[in-house]
Formats: structure tokens, C-alpha cells, sequence
């Protein structure tokens, strides 16, 4: 049947059956929110959040970075999966802390030539991290105001002191939203804040006298065995609602643009939505890419075997012969397997189907007939 004769009605007055067409757009609705629930999540900072606080534009970046590969991790274990030497772990405020062999893991990806991205402002987990690789720098949890250089307030400053360095080569500022400074002793200063921004230490939206006005770091690197460690006190630069910000793509395309890998590091992270749950696992698992390929072609073998059955049914009760017609016999008087039964014309063929359907209107049984002779075409063909 063709799909647009399920909604037809010829007894309205307009010839469309409006509670079909109802239903079907009611069905479309709710499947498209259960679509868009299973792929999409509102996590904070995360790739699969299309909102203002979600990270899907990133990882849409890095996507599209020419020579780059990204990859969305939700074990620890992955890091020894690929080239430390050529990889960047993206690690953006994590939820639980790493403990015991998850820090292991990420130390030894470090130290064997690793770059670690660590973006945190408030929360110790990422501070945690950076102590466990053996960085030197820390983010120190007080809220960062400019009164003077911001964005759209005091609470987000526009960092203007840009160090001359590979990862700032095109990048003249960062716009901030909540940031922390970075403390670091023997790590360089990639930028920092304009020397009018301040830390708001009783968040009371002042300067008060115990708080100093000055030039804060915000963004720095070091060496930390044969790898690196760059700390981001800001981990606002990477949302989406701010990513397209002067100057934070720049900044973070920097970081990965010369690498083969970039790797987002969920392993910390809350849960993904179901259906890139189910994709991701599919990707680390060869195993079950090999089951649900072997499932994949039976259940294509079986929808071929399926419609050559159905075939086979339609041919049968539209093709049926006459009260009279012969069959070919054998001396015996049983049919003969796989003798051809006498082929009826189309004049017959629409004898039939008129008296069995006389609802039926002359269009529709034309195609039906029209059907039966491709079909015994293809049979012959086959033969």
C-alpha cells in the first residue's frame, strides 16, 4: 500500500482521514522526544549537552579538526590505548575524585609524554588530579571579580595579559565566567587577568581592604616528566555559551591542533545519555562489534527469506485459477512437483479479483496485476 492511502478517506468531505493524520503526527512527537532524551543530556560540561552549559560545540570542534582524532573516554584504562606522546587528555571538572588506579593511569599517560588539560575553578577534584600526576599548580577556589575589564560584569573578566607562547599565538584575551586563579611556583604563566581584577574572598561583590587588587594567573603549563600540564582556572571557556568568546577556541585549538589525538576524559564524569552510552560501548568493545555485526546480517537474511514468503502468499491467493482449470498430472494422478500451472491473462486476473473484491476500484486492481506480472518476470528470469 502506499503510504499516503492510509490517510486517505474517500467518505470525508476533504478525502484525508484527519484522526489518522493525528495520530501518526502524535506518534512522530513522542518518538522524537524519546530520540532526542536518549542522545542528548543536560550534564554540565558535557559533549552531549546542546545547552548553554554543555560542552557539544567543543567536541563538534575538535571533530572537525583536519588530522585530529577525538575520543570520548569513560575508563581510565583507555589512556593506554593510544600514543601519549601525541595524545591530549581534556579532564573538565570532574565529579568524583581520582583514586588509586585511575590516577595511576592518568600519572603514568603524564609521564610518559602526555599533555593534561585540567579545567577547574571551585571544586578539589581537579586539584586532587594535578597533585596525583605531580603538578605543581593548583587552582585556589576563590571567585576572581574585574570591576573595570569584564565581559558582562565583575564576575566575568576579561584576561588580558597574554604571555608570548606557542599556545597563545593567537590569542589576544580569554573571557571568563567564574573564574579561579591558578597558584604556581615554577610553571609559566600562559595568561592572566588585567591588574585591576581581584579575588572576591567574602563574595560579597566588593573590594574590600584584605582584597588586593592585581594581575592573577589564570592559564598556566609545565613540564611534569616527559609530558605536560596545562591548568585552566576557568572551566567556563569550554561551554558553549562561551566558547566563541575572544579569545577561547583559539586557546584550546592551540592546544590540540598539532596533536593526533585529543581524548575527553569522562571517566569522572556524570552519566552519558542511553543511546551514546550504548555507541560508546559499542566502540570499546570489538567483541560485541563482531555479535552485533553476525546479528546485524541474520536479521537481514531472515527479512529476505521473510519477503520472498509474503511474495509467495500475494501471488498465491491473487493467481488462483478458476473452478476448472487444469492442473498438469502425472499418470498416477498426482500433481507434478514443480510443473508450471497455466498462466492466466490479465483480463482473468481482474475477472478474479473484481468477484472476490468488489470494493475494489479498477485503479487498484490494475496495480495489482501490474505487480503479479513484474513478479512472475523476475521468476522467470531467476528460472
Amino acid at each position: 500500500m502506499n503510504p499516503l492511502e492510509w490517510f486517505r478517506n474517500r467518505n470525508s468531505r476533504t478525502g484525508i482521514d484527519w484522526p489518522r493524520v493525528l495520530l501518526a503526527s502524535l506518534l512522530v512527537v513522542v518518538c522524537s522526544g524519546f530520540l532526542i532524551a536518549a542522545t542528548t543530556s543536560s550534564v554540565a560540561f558535557g559533549p552531549f549537552n546542546p545547552s548553554w552549559n554543555g560542552m557539544s560545540e567543543l567536541h563538534t570542534q575538535v571533530n572537525d579538526e583536519p588530522g585530529v582524532e577525538s575520543d570520548l573516554i569513560r575508563e581510565t584504562t583507555r589512556y593506554t590505548d593510544h600514543q601519549s606522546n601525541e595524545t591530549v587528555a581534556v579532564v573538565v571538572a570532574p565529579d568524583e575524585p581520582y583514586t588509586g588506579d585511575d590516577a595511576e593511569r592518568v600519572a603514568q599517560f603524564v609521564a610518559d609524554g602526555g599533555t593534561l588539560v585540567v579545567l577547574e575553578n571551585f571544586g578539589t577534584n581537579g586539584n586532587q588530579l594535578l597533585a596525583d600526576v605531580g603538578a605543581e599548580a593548583r587552582v585556589d577556589g576563590e571567585l576572581l571579580r574585574d570591576h573595570r575589564s569584564n565581559y558582562r560584569g565583575p564576575s566575568m573578566p576579561i584576561a588580558t595579559g597574554v604571555a608570548n607562547h606557542t599556545y597563545t599565538a593567537d590569542v589576544e584575551q580569554l573571557t571568563l565566567n567564574y573564574a579561579a586563579s591558578v597558584e604556581s611556583q615554577t610553571g609559566t604563566v600562559l595568561v592572566e587577568t588585567s591588574d585591576t581584577a581581584y579575588r572576591d574572598l567574602n563574595r560579597d561583590g566588593e573590594l574590600n581592604d584584605d582584597e588586593e587588587p592585581g594581575a592573577y594567573p589564570v592559564a598556566t603549563v609545565e613540564t611534569v616528566g616527559a609530558g605536560q600540564v596545562i591548568t585552566v582556572g576557568d572551566p567556563s571557556i569550554a561551554i558553549n555559551a562561551m566558547i566563541d568568546e575572544p579569545d577561547n577556541a583559539a586557546f584550546l585549538q592551540a592546544i590540540y591542533t598539532d596533536t593526533d589525538q585529543v581524548l575527553i576524559d569522562l571517566s569522572h564524569a556524570d552519566d552519558l545519555p542511553p543511546l551514546a552510552g550504548v555507541a560508546l560501548t559499542l566502540r570499546e568493545t570489538p567483541l560485541l562489534q563482531v555479535l552485533v555485526g553476525a546479528i546485524g546480517i541474520g536479521l537481514i537474511a531472515v527479512g529476505t527469506r521473510s519477503r520472498d514468503w509474503l511474495r509467495s502468499v500475494v501471488i498465491a491467493v491473487y493467481s488462483r485459477e478458476r473452478p476448472g482449470t487444469s492442473r498438469a498430472m502425472s499418470s498416477d494422478g498426482t500433481a507434478v512437483v514443480g510443473t508450471r500451472v497455466p498462466t492466466l491473462d490479465d483480463e482473468q486476473r481482474a475477472a478474479i479479483l473484481r468477484e472476490q473484491h468488489p470494493d475494489w476500484d479498477e485503479e487498484r486492481i490494475s496495480r495489482i496485476i501490474t505487480a503479479l506480472n513484474h513478479t512472475g518476470l523476475e521468476q522467470e528470469d531467476n528460472e
